[in-house]
């Protein structure tokens, strides 16, 4: 499986980013791993949201699965759209 990552920028106070040294010190990880632990036990119990889809868009679905016989296979994308 590959999973996209973001690279995430955060400014610390002097005084938290050495609390935050000194405990991943002291478990022996490093501070990147001890951040995402942190991030991962907080929203560990978050629900990943889910919305319902509109009415329109329920209408647009059906409408293509009904559709689909007239669907044209497209092979290249850059050809399909040159030829429109």
């Amino acid at each position: 499986m590959n999973t996209q990552q973001i690279q995430l920028k955060i400014s610390l106070s002097d005084q938290l980013n050495d609390l935050l040294q000194s405990k991943a010190a002291r478990l022996g990880i490093p501070v990147t791993q001890f951040v995402k632990h942190l991030i991962i036990k907080e929203v560990e119990t978050e629900e990943y949201p889910i919305f319902p889809a509109s009415e329109r868009t329920i209408n647009k679905t059906k409408e293509a699965i009904n559709n689909r016989d007239k669907a044209v296979k497209v092979t290249d994308i850059h050809d399909y759209f040159k030829n429109l």
